[in-house]
């Protein structure tokens, strides 16, 4: 961004977590495995755990996260909690604040709620929502929380919902609210959870020169809009940390492989007419290499962009990102066929090396990219 002078934030670090394990896991197991890896989280000091929200596949088996939140809240009191991301379009939504309203009240620690429209059609299929709704959806979905959230009595009258009687949702305790997140899949996307007022979520599968713009973007629009802009931005990031960058990456291939390999299929790249689905025209070009990164040789730019190395790679990495302007980072390497054993040495090594070397580093100034890159 032309102009912008970093002004570092300290850091803060989550994990994701999901329902795996080696593979032939049950799923009981599976939910075993991640309320295992919430409680070590705990332990070693992490902000909070993270779940994902998917459905019908061997993808990512969480179907309900805030229903899994609210065990792993019982089972970890004081523990930060946050989606990445819940899918607002397949939500009523008077039932979604509800829910929401409900768990923070239940919980101690922060909720961090991330939420996004979805680009799985086999899910909005199943669940019967119609694709081309998401955008609409999803925009009157966060217009009815706000409301909801503010405990007071509403009527609301959009597209899709209708509510002509006044209700009343119970509103959380005292000053405790939810942290809200929009997930950022494109510069553009960016500007639209903007006009919401929403704080990005984003991934850091794009190259550095479009996080930056995606950022920028937001920013800008934010401002204009009279928005908070001095606000917590989380990136998600694949981890894998090893004694040497080659052993890391190494690890990294084989266990992304099949991740990308399981994605294209719930994704289902190949059917999936993008080009005729309004607002999702753009996941064309988004999905079109997703089958080539199941090919552990063709894997690399993918593993550059994470944080993937040795301890001093990552944290390198994650300095490169606080100078784009994060200042939450979501590590994982929680995909289908990762074993405990490798879980839990990410996560360790990560605070106990990663994250002093991150705290000793100066965080430099926002880099600038060649005109042709930034456009």
């Amino acid at each position: 961004m032309k102009g912008w002078k970093n002004m570092a934030k300290p850091a803060r670090y989550a994990v994701q977590i999901g329902a795996v394990d080696a593979e032939g896991a049950s799923d009981l197991t599976l939910y075993r495995e991640a309320v295992g890896d919430a409680r070590l989280a705990q332990r070693l000091g992490y902000d909070a755990v993270w779940l994902v929200e998917h459905h019908f596949s061997d993808y990512y088996p969480t179907p309900n996260p805030l229903m899994f939140m609210s065990h792993i809240a019982a089972a970890c009191p004081g523990l930060g909690l946050g989606t990445s991301v819940m899918v607002l379009p397949w939500y009523d939504p008077v039932r979604f604040a509800e829910d929401v309203s409900m768990l923070c009240t239940l919980t101690e620690g922060p909720l961090h709620i991330g939420m996004g429209r979805g680009t799985a059609k086999l899910e909005y299929d199943a669940l019967r929502v119609p694709m081309t709704e998401a955008r609409d959806r999803f925009r009157e979905c966060w217009e009815v929380m706000q409301l909801a959230l503010a405990g007071k009595p509403f009527r609301y009258h959009g597209r899709h919902l209708k509510l002509d009687r006044e209700i009343i949702v119970r509103p959380v305790l005292g000053d405790k609210k939810p942290n809200f997140y929009g997930a950022i899949g494109s510069p553009e996307s960016a500007e639209i959870m903007a006009d919401l007022g929403l704080p990005p979520l984003s991934l850091s599968q794009f190259p550095d020169y479009l996080l930056l713009k995606i950022l920028a973007r937001w920013r800008t629009r934010a401002a204009s809009l009279g928005h908070p802009t001095d606000v917590t931005l989380p990136i998600s990031c694949k981890c894998f940390i090893g004694d040497s960058d080659e052993e890391a990456r190494a690890e990294a291939r084989h266990h992304l492989s099949r991740f990308y390999k399981l994605q294209a299929e719930h994704y289902t790249v190949d059917s999936t007419p993008w080009s005729d689905i309004e607002g999702y025209q753009q996941f064309a070009k988004i999905f079109g290499g997703m089958k080539e990164m199941a090919d552990p040789a063709k894997i690399d730019p993918i593993l550059d962009r994470n944080l993937v190395g040795s301890p001093e790679t990552v944290a390198e990495k994650i300095t490169q990102l606080r100078s784009l302007g994060f200042d939450y980072f979501i590590v994982s390497n929680a995909t289908a066929g990762v074993t405990r054993e490798a879980r839990h040495r990410m996560m360790r090594r990560f605070t106990e090396e990663v994250v002093p070397m991150v705290d000793r580093a100066k965080v430099p100034d926002a880099p600038t990219f060649p005109a042709r890159a930034a456009e």
